[in-house]
Protein backbone atom coordinates (compact mmCIF):
# COMPACT_ATOMS: atom_id res chain seq x y z
CA UNK A 1 0.00 0.00 0.00
CA UNK A 2 1.66 3.21 -0.96
CA UNK A 3 1.49 6.55 1.56
CA UNK A 4 -2.12 7.80 1.06
CA UNK A 5 -2.07 11.39 -0.70
CA UNK A 6 -4.47 13.91 -1.51
CA UNK A 7 -4.64 13.19 -5.30
CA UNK A 8 -7.07 15.10 -8.08
CA UNK A 9 -8.01 13.87 -11.30
CA UNK A 10 -8.86 16.55 -14.18
CA UNK A 11 -12.25 14.79 -16.10
CA UNK A 12 -14.60 13.05 -15.03
CA UNK A 13 -15.33 11.05 -18.42
CA UNK A 14 -14.28 7.06 -18.28
CA UNK A 15 -10.71 7.16 -17.52
CA UNK A 16 -10.83 9.69 -15.23
CA UNK A 17 -13.43 8.25 -13.43
CA UNK A 18 -11.87 4.23 -13.44
CA UNK A 19 -8.67 5.75 -12.46
CA UNK A 20 -9.77 7.65 -9.27
CA UNK A 21 -11.63 4.59 -8.08
CA UNK A 22 -8.17 2.51 -8.34
CA UNK A 23 -6.26 6.00 -6.67
CA UNK A 24 -9.28 5.40 -4.33
CA UNK A 25 -8.84 1.96 -3.60
CA UNK A 26 -4.63 2.16 -2.89
CA UNK A 27 -5.65 4.29 0.50
CA UNK A 28 -5.69 7.64 -1.34
CA UNK A 29 -7.93 11.12 -1.09
CA UNK A 30 -9.64 11.89 -4.58
CA UNK A 31 -10.94 14.51 -5.48
CA UNK A 32 -12.59 14.27 -9.55
CA UNK A 33 -13.13 17.65 -11.05
CA UNK A 34 -15.41 18.90 -13.99
CA UNK A 35 -16.35 21.85 -15.56
CA UNK A 36 -19.45 20.12 -16.99
CA UNK A 37 -23.17 19.39 -15.34
CA UNK A 38 -23.33 16.12 -13.80
CA UNK A 39 -23.60 13.04 -16.57
CA UNK A 40 -26.47 11.60 -14.69
CA UNK A 41 -28.68 14.86 -14.98
CA UNK A 42 -28.25 15.43 -18.55
CA UNK A 43 -29.40 14.04 -21.90
CA UNK A 44 -27.04 13.03 -24.46
CA UNK A 45 -26.79 15.56 -27.23
CA UNK A 46 -26.61 13.49 -30.05
CA UNK A 47 -22.81 13.50 -30.42
CA UNK A 48 -21.91 10.16 -29.48
CA UNK A 49 -20.27 7.08 -30.95
CA UNK A 50 -20.90 3.95 -29.25
CA UNK A 51 -17.97 2.49 -27.37
CA UNK A 52 -16.54 -1.08 -27.74
CA UNK A 53 -14.77 -2.51 -24.79
CA UNK A 54 -12.24 -5.33 -25.65
CA UNK A 55 -9.85 -7.48 -24.14
CA UNK A 56 -7.74 -4.80 -22.80
CA UNK A 57 -10.59 -2.79 -21.13
CA UNK A 58 -11.79 -5.60 -19.79
CA UNK A 59 -8.51 -6.68 -18.04
CA UNK A 60 -8.40 -2.93 -16.16
CA UNK A 61 -12.32 -3.90 -15.07
CA UNK A 62 -11.00 -7.41 -13.66
CA UNK A 63 -8.35 -6.04 -11.92
CA UNK A 64 -10.50 -4.15 -10.05
CA UNK A 65 -13.73 -6.53 -9.67
CA UNK A 66 -16.24 -4.73 -12.10
CA UNK A 67 -16.09 -6.03 -15.21
CA UNK A 68 -19.55 -7.96 -14.19
CA UNK A 69 -21.08 -4.67 -13.87
CA UNK A 70 -20.07 -3.70 -16.94
CA UNK A 71 -21.25 -6.54 -19.14
CA UNK A 72 -24.56 -6.60 -17.80
CA UNK A 73 -24.63 -3.12 -19.24
CA UNK A 74 -23.40 -4.60 -22.72
CA UNK A 75 -23.94 -6.56 -25.62
CA UNK A 76 -21.43 -8.83 -27.28
CA UNK A 77 -20.40 -7.79 -31.09
CA UNK A 78 -18.58 -11.01 -32.50
CA UNK A 79 -18.66 -9.63 -36.28
CA UNK A 80 -19.09 -7.12 -39.08
CA UNK A 81 -22.03 -6.89 -40.84
CA UNK A 82 -20.93 -5.66 -43.86
CA UNK A 83 -24.02 -4.06 -46.26
CA UNK A 84 -22.90 -3.50 -49.96
CA UNK A 85 -24.87 -0.90 -52.38
CA UNK A 86 -26.50 -3.70 -54.35
CA UNK A 87 -28.23 -4.98 -51.38
CA UNK A 88 -26.57 -7.76 -50.35
CA UNK A 89 -25.35 -8.50 -47.00
CA UNK A 90 -22.19 -9.82 -45.66
CA UNK A 91 -20.47 -10.78 -42.27
CA UNK A 92 -17.10 -11.87 -41.50
CA UNK A 93 -16.16 -12.47 -37.58
CA UNK A 94 -13.87 -10.69 -35.12
CA UNK A 95 -11.91 -13.87 -33.92
CA UNK A 96 -11.95 -17.40 -32.94
CA UNK A 97 -15.64 -18.80 -31.65
CA UNK A 98 -16.22 -17.32 -28.32
CA UNK A 99 -14.34 -13.93 -28.98
CA UNK A 100 -16.41 -10.49 -29.10
CA UNK A 101 -15.95 -6.97 -28.22
CA UNK A 102 -18.72 -5.50 -26.29
CA UNK A 103 -21.09 -2.54 -27.59
CA UNK A 104 -21.91 -0.01 -24.75
CA UNK A 105 -23.21 3.63 -24.71
CA UNK A 106 -20.68 5.70 -23.47
CA UNK A 107 -23.39 7.57 -21.37
CA UNK A 108 -24.50 4.43 -19.76
CA UNK A 109 -21.22 3.39 -19.08
CA UNK A 110 -20.14 6.78 -17.81
CA UNK A 111 -23.33 6.86 -15.31
CA UNK A 112 -22.33 3.71 -14.45
CA UNK A 113 -18.78 4.40 -13.50
CA UNK A 114 -19.46 7.60 -11.83
CA UNK A 115 -22.21 5.52 -9.39
CA UNK A 116 -19.37 2.96 -8.69
CA UNK A 117 -16.89 5.69 -8.02
CA UNK A 118 -18.92 7.57 -5.56
CA UNK A 119 -19.35 4.00 -3.73
CA UNK A 120 -15.71 3.69 -3.11
CA UNK A 121 -15.47 7.16 -1.65
CA UNK A 122 -14.44 9.38 -4.22
CA UNK A 123 -15.70 12.75 -4.20
CA UNK A 124 -16.95 14.55 -7.56
CA UNK A 125 -17.21 18.37 -7.52
CA UNK A 126 -19.09 19.39 -11.20
CA UNK A 127 -19.31 22.50 -12.61
CA UNK A 128 -15.98 23.63 -11.61
CA UNK A 129 -13.88 25.03 -14.26
CA UNK A 130 -10.12 24.26 -13.91
CA UNK A 131 -7.78 27.04 -15.81
CA UNK A 132 -4.88 26.63 -14.83
CA UNK A 133 -2.49 24.50 -12.85
CA UNK A 134 0.61 25.41 -10.88
CA UNK A 135 3.00 22.19 -11.89
CA UNK A 136 5.48 22.77 -9.23
CA UNK A 137 3.21 22.50 -6.38
CA UNK A 138 0.35 20.49 -7.86
CA UNK A 139 -2.39 23.20 -7.30
CA UNK A 140 -5.34 23.78 -9.64
CA UNK A 141 -6.81 26.92 -10.02
CA UNK A 142 -10.51 27.09 -10.61
CA UNK A 143 -13.07 30.01 -11.18
CA UNK A 144 -16.30 31.07 -13.32
CA UNK A 145 -14.03 32.31 -16.28
CA UNK A 146 -11.32 32.53 -17.24
CA UNK A 147 -9.85 36.34 -16.52
CA UNK A 148 -11.80 36.03 -13.25
CA UNK A 149 -10.93 35.64 -9.65
CA UNK A 150 -9.37 32.23 -9.32
CA UNK A 151 -9.80 29.54 -6.08
CA UNK A 152 -6.59 27.59 -5.46
CA UNK A 153 -6.75 24.19 -3.97
CA UNK A 154 -3.68 22.35 -3.71
CA UNK A 155 -2.95 18.58 -4.06
CA UNK A 156 0.05 16.41 -3.88
CA UNK A 157 -0.46 14.70 -6.86
CA UNK A 158 -2.75 16.21 -10.01
CA UNK A 159 -4.07 13.66 -13.01
CA UNK A 160 -5.27 15.29 -16.42
CA UNK A 161 -7.64 12.83 -17.70
CA UNK A 162 -9.80 16.03 -19.15
CA UNK A 163 -9.91 14.84 -22.92
CA UNK A 164 -8.32 16.04 -25.99
CA UNK A 165 -8.29 19.24 -25.68
CA UNK A 166 -7.34 19.09 -22.02
CA UNK A 167 -6.72 22.50 -19.46
CA UNK A 168 -4.22 20.62 -17.93
CA UNK A 169 -2.09 19.70 -20.90
CA UNK A 170 -2.68 23.32 -21.93
CA UNK A 171 -0.53 24.29 -19.08
CA UNK A 172 2.04 22.05 -19.93
CA UNK A 173 2.32 22.77 -23.44
CA UNK A 174 3.64 26.48 -22.11
CA UNK A 175 6.80 24.57 -20.98
CA UNK A 176 10.46 24.24 -22.95
CA UNK A 177 10.84 20.99 -24.92
CA UNK A 178 7.25 19.94 -24.51
CA UNK A 179 6.27 18.41 -28.01
CA UNK A 180 2.57 18.75 -29.41
CA UNK A 181 0.74 18.10 -32.72
CA UNK A 182 -3.06 18.30 -33.51
CA UNK A 183 -4.92 17.03 -36.38
CA UNK A 184 -8.58 17.43 -37.55
CA UNK A 185 -9.57 14.97 -39.93
CA UNK A 186 -11.39 16.42 -43.01
CA UNK A 187 -14.30 13.49 -41.82
CA UNK A 188 -16.86 14.24 -39.62
CA UNK A 189 -19.62 12.21 -38.23
CA UNK A 190 -23.35 13.01 -37.22
CA UNK A 191 -25.12 10.61 -34.89
CA UNK A 192 -28.03 8.64 -36.04
CA UNK A 193 -30.69 6.18 -35.13
CA UNK A 194 -32.32 2.64 -35.37
CA UNK A 195 -34.93 2.06 -33.00
CA UNK A 196 -36.32 -1.20 -31.46
CA UNK A 197 -39.36 -2.55 -32.95
CA UNK A 198 -42.82 -2.47 -31.07
CA UNK A 199 -41.95 -5.00 -29.00
CA UNK A 200 -38.44 -3.92 -28.19
CA UNK A 201 -36.62 -6.21 -30.21
CA UNK A 202 -33.85 -5.28 -32.30
CA UNK A 203 -34.67 -4.80 -36.37
CA UNK A 204 -31.32 -5.96 -37.21
CA UNK A 205 -28.83 -8.22 -35.74
CA UNK A 206 -28.02 -7.19 -32.50
CA UNK A 207 -24.73 -9.40 -32.25
CA UNK A 208 -22.79 -7.26 -35.52
CA UNK A 209 -21.10 -4.33 -36.15
CA UNK A 210 -22.72 -2.83 -39.14
CA UNK A 211 -21.20 -1.25 -41.83
CA UNK A 212 -22.03 0.20 -44.67
CA UNK A 213 -18.61 0.98 -46.72
CA UNK A 214 -18.93 3.32 -49.40
CA UNK A 215 -15.18 4.27 -49.87
CA UNK A 216 -14.79 7.54 -48.89
CA UNK A 217 -17.50 7.73 -46.27
CA UNK A 218 -19.51 5.19 -44.43
CA UNK A 219 -22.37 4.72 -42.00
CA UNK A 220 -21.80 2.60 -39.00
CA UNK A 221 -24.22 0.66 -36.24
CA UNK A 222 -23.84 -0.64 -33.09
CA UNK A 223 -26.32 -1.44 -30.66
CA UNK A 224 -28.02 -0.61 -27.74
CA UNK A 225 -29.80 -2.53 -24.71
CA UNK A 226 -32.76 -1.17 -25.67
CA UNK A 227 -33.37 -2.27 -28.91
CA UNK A 228 -32.19 0.54 -30.52
CA UNK A 229 -28.57 1.09 -32.39
CA UNK A 230 -27.19 4.31 -32.31
CA UNK A 231 -25.58 4.66 -36.09
CA UNK A 232 -22.94 7.17 -37.13
CA UNK A 233 -22.09 8.42 -40.33
CA UNK A 234 -18.68 9.51 -40.73
CA UNK A 235 -18.15 11.88 -44.54
CA UNK A 236 -16.42 14.32 -45.35
CA UNK A 237 -17.05 18.06 -44.52
CA UNK A 238 -16.79 19.52 -47.93
CA UNK A 239 -16.77 17.68 -51.98
CA UNK A 240 -18.74 15.08 -53.59
CA UNK A 241 -20.78 13.13 -51.08
CA UNK A 242 -19.87 15.17 -48.16
CA UNK A 243 -21.81 16.90 -45.64
CA UNK A 244 -21.78 20.02 -47.69
CA UNK A 245 -23.89 18.96 -49.98
CA UNK A 246 -27.04 17.59 -47.42
CA UNK A 247 -28.71 21.09 -47.11
CA UNK A 248 -31.63 20.02 -47.30
CA UNK A 249 -34.57 17.19 -46.84
CA UNK A 250 -34.89 16.76 -50.55
CA UNK A 251 -31.30 16.11 -50.98
CA UNK A 252 -30.60 14.45 -47.83
CA UNK A 253 -33.50 11.62 -48.70
CA UNK A 254 -31.89 11.10 -52.47
CA UNK A 255 -28.70 10.50 -51.15
CA UNK A 256 -29.61 7.81 -48.37
CA UNK A 257 -32.11 6.19 -51.27
CA UNK A 258 -29.04 5.67 -53.67
CA UNK A 259 -25.97 4.87 -50.76
CA UNK A 260 -28.02 3.22 -48.24
CA UNK A 261 -31.11 2.03 -49.79
CA UNK A 262 -31.86 -1.12 -46.93
CA UNK A 263 -32.09 1.70 -44.14
CA UNK A 264 -34.69 3.43 -45.23
CA UNK A 265 -37.09 0.90 -43.27
CA UNK A 266 -35.19 1.25 -40.53
CA UNK A 267 -34.57 4.59 -39.54
CA UNK A 268 -37.94 6.36 -39.65
CA UNK A 269 -36.17 9.42 -38.39
CA UNK A 270 -33.66 9.87 -40.43
CA UNK A 271 -34.84 13.89 -41.35
CA UNK A 272 -35.36 14.75 -37.55
CA UNK A 273 -31.92 13.16 -36.13
CA UNK A 274 -29.61 14.16 -39.25
CA UNK A 275 -30.97 18.12 -39.11
CA UNK A 276 -31.31 17.83 -35.37
CA UNK A 277 -28.19 16.52 -33.98
CA UNK A 278 -24.94 18.24 -34.73
CA UNK A 279 -21.88 17.39 -37.36
CA UNK A 280 -19.09 16.80 -34.73
CA UNK A 281 -15.13 16.96 -35.52
CA UNK A 282 -12.76 14.19 -35.08
CA UNK A 283 -9.13 14.95 -34.23
CA UNK A 284 -5.92 13.41 -32.93
CA UNK A 285 -3.30 14.23 -30.80
CA UNK A 286 0.17 13.35 -29.73
CA UNK A 287 2.16 14.85 -26.94
CA UNK A 288 5.29 14.25 -25.06
CA UNK A 289 6.22 14.42 -22.38
CA UNK A 290 3.25 13.25 -19.89
CA UNK A 291 4.52 14.46 -17.21
CA UNK A 292 5.91 16.54 -15.03
CA UNK A 293 8.21 15.57 -11.92
CA UNK A 294 6.25 13.52 -9.28
CA UNK A 295 3.63 16.02 -9.33
CA UNK A 296 1.51 15.39 -12.53
CA UNK A 297 0.43 13.07 -15.31
CA UNK A 298 -1.62 13.12 -18.21
CA UNK A 299 -4.05 9.86 -19.14
CA UNK A 300 -6.38 8.65 -21.55
CA UNK A 301 -7.02 11.24 -24.30
CA UNK A 302 -5.70 14.12 -22.73
CA UNK A 303 -2.35 12.57 -23.55
CA UNK A 304 -3.08 10.48 -26.52
CA UNK A 305 -6.57 11.22 -28.54
CA UNK A 306 -7.13 9.06 -31.16
CA UNK A 307 -9.97 8.51 -33.89
CA UNK A 308 -12.56 5.91 -33.12
CA UNK A 309 -12.19 3.76 -35.82
CA UNK A 310 -10.40 0.76 -34.48
CA UNK A 311 -12.66 1.20 -31.06
CA UNK A 312 -9.41 1.71 -28.90
CA UNK A 313 -9.73 4.97 -27.68
CA UNK A 314 -11.38 3.63 -24.35
CA UNK A 315 -9.12 0.25 -24.17
CA UNK A 316 -6.07 2.29 -25.06
CA UNK A 317 -7.07 4.70 -22.36
CA UNK A 318 -8.01 2.13 -19.49
CA UNK A 319 -4.77 0.56 -20.65
CA UNK A 320 -2.64 3.47 -19.38
CA UNK A 321 -4.67 2.53 -15.84
CA UNK A 322 -3.15 -0.87 -15.63
CA UNK A 323 0.31 0.09 -16.36
CA UNK A 324 0.29 2.59 -13.64
CA UNK A 325 -0.90 0.51 -11.23
CA UNK A 326 1.37 -2.34 -12.71
CA UNK A 327 4.14 0.64 -11.68
CA UNK A 328 2.91 1.65 -8.59
CA UNK A 329 3.08 -2.04 -7.32
CA UNK A 330 6.62 -2.36 -8.82
CA UNK A 331 7.91 1.54 -7.20
CA UNK A 332 5.79 1.92 -4.20
CA UNK A 333 5.79 5.98 -3.41
CA UNK A 334 8.93 6.51 -6.42
CA UNK A 335 6.16 8.89 -7.98
CA UNK A 336 9.16 10.06 -10.15
CA UNK A 337 9.93 6.33 -10.78
CA UNK A 338 6.55 5.27 -11.82
CA UNK A 339 5.55 8.60 -13.71
CA UNK A 340 8.48 8.07 -15.92
CA UNK A 341 8.44 4.57 -16.56
CA UNK A 342 4.65 5.30 -17.05
CA UNK A 343 4.92 7.55 -19.91
CA UNK A 344 8.01 5.71 -21.29
CA UNK A 345 6.31 2.39 -21.65
CA UNK A 346 3.06 3.86 -23.14
CA UNK A 347 4.13 6.47 -25.44
CA UNK A 348 5.29 4.20 -28.22
CA UNK A 349 2.10 2.22 -27.62
CA UNK A 350 -0.41 5.14 -28.13
CA UNK A 351 1.50 6.57 -30.96
CA UNK A 352 0.79 2.95 -32.69
CA UNK A 353 -2.75 2.54 -31.89
CA UNK A 354 -3.30 6.38 -33.39
CA UNK A 355 -1.95 5.32 -36.60
CA UNK A 356 -3.71 1.78 -36.92
CA UNK A 357 -7.15 3.67 -35.78
CA UNK A 358 -6.42 6.14 -38.93
CA UNK A 359 -5.49 3.17 -41.45
CA UNK A 360 -8.81 1.29 -40.09
CA UNK A 361 -11.40 4.01 -41.50
CA UNK A 362 -9.99 2.67 -44.77
CA UNK A 363 -10.13 -0.76 -44.35
CA UNK A 364 -13.84 -0.02 -43.15
CA UNK A 365 -15.23 1.97 -45.65
CA UNK A 366 -13.61 1.05 -48.54
CA UNK A 367 -11.46 -2.74 -48.20
CA UNK A 368 -14.53 -3.95 -46.42
CA UNK A 369 -16.36 -4.28 -49.63
CA UNK A 370 -13.11 -5.42 -51.78
CA UNK A 371 -13.34 -8.55 -52.80
CA UNK A 372 -9.61 -9.09 -52.17
CA UNK A 373 -9.54 -7.86 -48.87
CA UNK A 374 -12.46 -10.01 -47.81
CA UNK A 375 -10.33 -13.17 -49.51
CA UNK A 376 -7.35 -12.42 -47.72
CA UNK A 377 -9.27 -12.23 -44.12
CA UNK A 378 -10.66 -15.49 -44.87
CA UNK A 379 -7.35 -17.18 -46.08
CA UNK A 380 -5.31 -15.44 -42.60
CA UNK A 381 -8.45 -17.22 -40.73
CA UNK A 382 -8.23 -20.89 -42.25
CA UNK A 383 -4.47 -20.31 -41.88
CA UNK A 384 -4.86 -19.17 -37.91
CA UNK A 385 -7.30 -21.32 -37.08
CA UNK A 386 -4.59 -24.03 -38.33
CA UNK A 387 -1.19 -22.84 -36.96
CA UNK A 388 -2.52 -20.23 -33.61
CA UNK A 389 1.31 -20.34 -32.67
CA UNK A 390 2.10 -19.15 -36.21
CA UNK A 391 -0.50 -16.75 -36.97
CA UNK A 392 -2.52 -13.97 -35.02
CA UNK A 393 -4.40 -11.89 -37.58
CA UNK A 394 -3.64 -8.01 -36.49
CA UNK A 395 -7.38 -7.34 -35.35
CA UNK A 396 -6.79 -10.31 -32.82
CA UNK A 397 -3.61 -8.98 -31.79
CA UNK A 398 -5.07 -5.60 -31.32
CA UNK A 399 -8.28 -6.75 -30.01
CA UNK A 400 -8.38 -9.95 -27.94
CA UNK A 401 -4.70 -9.78 -26.87
CA UNK A 402 -2.43 -7.85 -24.34
CA UNK A 403 0.42 -7.85 -26.47
CA UNK A 404 1.69 -3.95 -26.77
CA UNK A 405 0.12 -2.10 -29.52
CA UNK A 406 3.67 -1.05 -31.14
CA UNK A 407 4.34 -4.67 -31.42
CA UNK A 408 1.13 -5.62 -32.89
CA UNK A 409 1.61 -2.86 -35.69
CA UNK A 410 5.08 -4.44 -36.77
CA UNK A 411 3.97 -7.67 -37.08
CA UNK A 412 0.70 -6.90 -38.85
CA UNK A 413 2.43 -5.18 -41.02
CA UNK A 414 5.06 -7.93 -41.94
CA UNK A 415 1.99 -10.78 -42.12
CA UNK A 416 0.02 -8.41 -44.36
CA UNK A 417 3.52 -8.39 -46.77
CA UNK A 418 3.30 -12.07 -46.71
CA UNK A 419 -0.63 -11.89 -47.73
CA UNK A 420 -0.07 -9.49 -50.65
CA UNK A 421 2.20 -12.30 -51.96
CA UNK A 422 0.04 -15.07 -51.27
CA UNK A 423 -2.98 -12.97 -53.33
CA UNK A 424 -0.72 -12.84 -56.37
CA UNK A 425 -0.91 -16.50 -56.90
CA UNK A 426 -2.47 -17.51 -59.75
CA UNK A 427 -6.32 -18.59 -59.59
CA UNK A 428 -5.68 -18.09 -55.46
CA UNK A 429 -9.85 -17.35 -55.18
CA UNK A 430 -10.17 -21.21 -56.43
CA UNK A 431 -7.32 -22.80 -54.12
CA UNK A 432 -7.05 -20.62 -51.38
CA UNK A 433 -7.52 -23.31 -48.74
CA UNK A 434 -5.12 -25.71 -50.28
CA UNK A 435 -1.64 -27.63 -48.97
CA UNK A 436 -0.24 -25.65 -52.07
CA UNK A 437 -1.33 -21.97 -50.10
CA UNK A 438 -0.44 -23.45 -46.66
CA UNK A 439 2.77 -24.43 -47.74
CA UNK A 440 3.43 -21.31 -49.66
CA UNK A 441 2.60 -19.36 -46.52
CA UNK A 442 4.52 -21.62 -44.12
CA UNK A 443 7.31 -20.91 -46.52
CA UNK A 444 7.06 -17.22 -46.15
CA UNK A 445 6.82 -16.94 -42.81
CA UNK A 446 10.66 -18.62 -42.07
Amino acid sequence: MQTAQKIAVVGSGLVGTLLAIYLKKLGHTVHVYDRSPDIRNVEFSGRSINLVMSKRGWKTLEDIGLDEEIRNIGIPVDKRGIHLQDGSYITQNYGKEGEAIFSLSRGILNRKMIDLAEKSGVKFFFNQKIWDVTLSSATLHVGETERGEWTEIKFDKVFGADGAFSRIRHRMQRQSMFDYSQEFMKIGYKELHIPANPDGTHKIDKNSLHIWPRGEFMLMGLSNLDGSFTCTLFMPFEGENSFEQLQDEKSLVAFFATYFPDTVAVIPDLVEDFFKNPTSYLVKMKCYPWTYKDKLALIGDAAHAIVPFYGQGMNAGFEDITILNDLIGQYGDDWQMIFTEYEKSRKPNADAIAELAERNFNEMSAKTADENFLLQKKIEKWFSDKYPEKWLPLYSRVTFSLQPYAEALAIGEYQNQIMQEVLKIENIAEIWDSQFVENKILDLIK
